[in-house]
C-alpha cells in the first residue's frame, strides 16, 4: 500500500473551497412569492430541518414565503418538549420548532392540514406551536394552486 504523505486534517481546517459562489445571488422582485410544501415525518430524516432553512432563506431573499404542512409533515408542527412542552429532551430537539417560530417571525406563514393532523396523527389544533394556521384538507391544493397561479416558487417534498 502506498504511503501517506499528507498531513492529517486538523480542527479548523478547510475542506472545500465555501466561499466561491458560482451563481448570482438571486433576490425576490417585488410581490415574488415561495411556497415550501412538507410531506414527511419530522426526525426521519434530514429533509424537514433543509427545507426549513431553505424557507428562511427565501424569506431573507424577500420571498413572500409560504410553508405548507400536510400528511406526515405535520408532525413538524407539532409542539415538543420532555418532560414538559419547551423543555429540550436532547440537544436539537427543538430545533424545528425554533426554526419554525423563527419561520413566523420574519413574516413566513405557516399552514397544516386539519386531517392529518387529526385523522392521521390524533392531534388536536392546540397541539401545533402557535401561530401556525389549520386549514381544511380541501385547502392543501387549493393554496398550491394559489401559488402556481401566481408564479410563486414551489419547492414540494415528499418522503416514505
Amino acid at each position: 500500500m502506498p504511503e501517506v504523505t499528507k498531513p492529517a486534517h486538523q480542527t479548523g481546517d478547510f475542506l472545500v473551497d465555501y466561499e466561491e459562489k458560482v451563481f448570482p445571488d438571486v433576490q425576490a422582485e417585488p410581490g415574488e412569492k415561495a411556497l415550501i410544501t412538507f410531506h414527511t415525518v419530522a426526525f426521519e430524516g434530514s429533509i424537514g430541518l433543509v427545507n426549513l432553512m431553505q424557507a428562511s432563506r427565501l424569506i431573507k431573499k424577500g420571498f413572500e414565503t409560504s410553508v405548507l404542512l400536510y400528511g406526515p409533515g405535520v408532525t413538524l408542527g407539532v409542539q415538543r418538549g420532555f418532560p414538559k412542552l419547551g423543555d429540550e429532551g436532547f440537544p436539537g430537539h427543538l430545533t424545528m420548532n425554533e426554526r419554525i417560530v423563527k419561520i413566523m417571525e420574519a413574516g413566513g406563514k405557516v399552514y397544516a392540514c386539519r386531517f392529518a393532523l387529526q385523522a392521521l396523527y390524533g392531534h388536536g389544533e392546540p397541539s401545533l406551536i402557535p401561530g401556525i394556521r389549520p386549514i381544511n384538507p380541501l385547502d392543501v391544493m387549493d393554496l398550491i394552486l394559489m401559488h402556481r397561479r401566481d408564479g410563486a416558487f414551489i419547492l414540494d417534498t415528499w418522503t416514505m
